[in-house]
């Protein structure tokens, strides 16, 4: 069974917008950066050293766990280096 042309013009255009509105949604996730993570840190007055920039790059990658743990162990106090592991991949 065959389409007629004006069925499928609409069916060519909704397929452009899911897949043009698809790529939308992905381009932020894309922009994902440490220094948000870092100037997070910095604000609340902390130095940010290599390895508070390492626990950064961790966070942006995803790894919210090692994140946390490399800043507590680089004395950041816990609350503060969960908000700055969350807003690393933002």
């Amino acid at each position: 069974m065959r389409m007629r042309p004006s069925a499928r013009i609409p069916s060519i255009l909704a397929g452009l917008a899911l897949a043009v509105g698809g790529a939308v949604f992905t381009v932020p996730a894309a922009h994902a950066d440490s220094k948000a993570c870092e100037q997070s840190l910095a604000a609340k007055k902390v130095q940010v050293t290599d390895d508070v920039r390492q626990a950064c790059y961790e966070g942006e990658i995803g790894n919210q766990t090692s994140c946390t743990a490399s800043l507590d162990e680089a004395g950041i106090s816990k609350e503060d280096a969960a908000n700055a592991c969350r807003v690393a991949p933002q």
